[in-house]
Formats: C-alpha cells, sequence, structure tokens
C-alpha cells in the first residue's frame, strides 16, 4: 500500500498555504512588563500623586498611577480633549459625576469622556487607580501671529 501524505491541519503534515510570520527587523518594539500595578497600589499609604507614570518613547498612550492617601480628593475638573480609562487597582472611593456619585472599588472600570466633570474621592483605606488616554501632543514653539497696529 502506497504511503499517503496526511490532511492538512492533522499531526505531521506540512501545510504549504499557511504562512509563517518572521520575527520582524531587530528594531521593531516589542511588548514588555512595566510594572506591578497591585505592588504599585498597595505602596507607602501617605504617598499622594502619581507613583508611576508611562515613559516609553513613541508611545501613543498616556498612562499613570495615582494614589490618593485617605478622604485625599481630586477636586472637580473637567478633560476637554481627551477620553480617559479609568481602573481601579486598591482601596475605595467616590467619583462624583455632574448627576451622581459613583462608588470606586477594585477593578472597576469608568470611561470617563472628554467634556464630563469628574472628582475623585478616596475613602479611609485610600485609593490607588490606573488612567490611561491618548498622549497629548508636546508643546511646540511657533511665532507670534501677526496683529494689526
Amino acid at each position: 500500500m502506497p504511503d499517503t501524505p496526511p490532511l492538512p491541519g492533522t499531526p505531521g503534515a506540512i501545510d504549504t498555504e499557511v504562512a509563517v510570520p518572521s520575527p520582524g527587523p531587530a528594531s521593531a518594539p516589542t511588548p514588555r512588563r512595566l510594572c506591578d500595578v497591585h505592588a504599585l497600589g498597595g505602596a507607602d499609604p501617605a504617598t499622594a500623586g502619581a507613583v508611576w507614570k508611562l515613559t516609553e518613547s513613541g508611545r501613543q498612550l498616556d498612562a499613570n498611577l495615582v494614589h490618593l492617601p485617605a478622604h485625599h480628593c481630586v477636586e472637580t475638573h473637567a478633560e476637554p480633549d481627551l477620553d480617559v480609562l479609568l481602573l481601579v487597582v486598591a482601596g475605595h472611593g467616590n467619583l462624583g459625576t455632574s448627576d451622581r456619585t459613583e462608588p470606586l472599588t477594585g477593578g472597576a472600570l469608568f470611561w470617563l469622556p472628554h467634556g464630563s466633570t469628574r472628582r475623585i474621592t478616596a475613602r479611609a483605606d485610600g485609593l490607588s487607580y490606573l488612567t490611561v488616554h491618548r498622549r497629548r501632543p508636546g508643546m511646540q514653539i511657533r511665532s507670534r501671529p501677526a496683529t494689526d497696529i
């Protein structure tokens, strides 16, 4: 009985029509671990502000891990240009919007659309959260516009 080749997709089969991706050029960016948000979220409870920032060159996103100590808050403000994702990493708090208050608990993910107002308040155990948004373009030096005299 003659040997018959295995059917495509079965063990031992060689499928000549399936493209195998090449590893790409040596300069291609590669994914990598940036930090442990749980470890940073549980850091010094008295620390306030950004405890981690995305700083990689060539990035299209900005991200910050922010910690608010017990009963501290980020006052009411609006982000006019950028949508923001907010992921609660540790602790508890409240997200005040123009029409309601939402509880902030570990694992909660919120979309904060551009133009919306928000106030973030930590409860007694503090609050750590990650924000992610499109990167703002850097400041540029431009010539002053001409004015009529």
